[in-house]
């Protein structure tokens, strides 16, 4: 009876574990995506010269931009699949299979404007791997409001600008495309933060910041439609939140201060153009707003890990 009973378990145990990796009994194909689309702000974008909004990679020899030098979190999760945006296509293929929507100071508004147009094109697939990230300038656009209005309706009006966003991953959800989703950073870990914070007394404005970012996160995924198997969640703000206090574990040094230049600040700045003893590696913020490639670089593996693994 002992033995029947510990097989029962181990059996019942099996089955939990395959339930909660979503496995379900059935057969899940790799996810091949055919397709990126990019959406959002110039935390996501390449520009059309190749360069982008954080530290630019330069040739050793020539000292010249090289857009696949310092990549993006939308481009490593590209290519992880094998897509080549047309900002950055080395090998001049004459069809590149990803697209660039994202764009500098873009808000959550803008994302919809964004999202119209693909749909006007040729809408969505579910072998599109899509990407959406955008919130950050939304949140300095609110905050910039403080304290004409107070910390509370600023919180409401940040919250329902993520509903805003979720509305529209939502209608991509509708169309059956698959949505690599980003968190929006914790612009309360951010230099200006920082700087924000010890410039005025009438409250901590840091963590007003934090607090605007997550209720833009928390409206956004309260409203999402996350089963699964058309969204995959990446928490970009938790990260930044552990890189911020531990940044050694992430081959960081530095968690407060922007890397680049004031004089050379993105898209200029290149890995030549940085403050005495920083590297791309360094720094988690290549300047008071942007992140570096160490941060990007930890985005992008977290959104490949939720491609690879989600049963899209």
């Amino acid at each position: 009876m002992k033995s029947v009973k510990r097989h029962l378990a181990v059996l019942l145990g099996a089955t939990a574990l395959l339930a909660a990796c979503g496995g379900g009994g059935e057969q899940i194909d790799p996810f091949r995506p055919t397709r990126a689309l990019a959406f959002g702000d110039e935390t996501s974008a390449i520009r059309s010269d190749g360069t982008k909004y954080t530290i630019n990679g330069t040739d050793a020899t020539t000292a010249v931009v090289t857009c696949g030098l310092n990549q993006v979190w939308t481009q490593q999760l590209a290519g992880h699949f094998g897509l080549v945006f047309a900002e950055c296509n080395p090998d001049k293929l004459a069809t590149p299979t990803a697209r660039m929507y994202a764009a500098a100071g873009a808000k959550v508004a803008d994302v919809a404007a964004q999202i119209d147009r693909q749909f006007a094109l040729d809408g969505f697939n579910p072998k599109d791997l899509v990407t959406v990230l955008a919130g950050a300038n939304d949140v300095l656009e609110l905050y910039a409001q403080f304290p004409a209005l107070d910390a509370g309706t600023l919180g409401n009006s940040a919250q329902a600008r993520g509903e805003a966003l979720a509305a529209q991953v939502n209608r991509i959800v509708d169309a059956n495309g698959r949505i690599i989703l980003s968190t929006v950073q914790d612009m309360g870990l951010s230099p200006f933060a920082i700087k924000e914070k010890a410039a005025h007394a009438d409250t901590d404005r840091a963590a007003l910041l934090s607090e605007l970012s997550r209720r833009f996160n928390a409206g956004m995924r309260l409203k999402i439609r996350n089963d699964g198997h058309y969204i995959g969640l990446i928490l970009t703000d938790e990260l930044m939140g552990t890189m911020s206090r531990y940044p050694t574990l992430y081959g960081a040094t530095n968690s407060i201060e922007g890397a680049c230049l004031t004089t050379s600040l993105p898209p200029v700045c290149t890995d030549k153009t940085l403050v005495a003893n920083a590297t791309a590696a360094t720094h988690m913020w290549a300047s008071d707003l942007l992140v570096s490639p160490v941060m990007h670089t930890n985005m992008a593996n977290q959104a490949v890990n939720r491609a690879s693994n989600n049963p899209f």
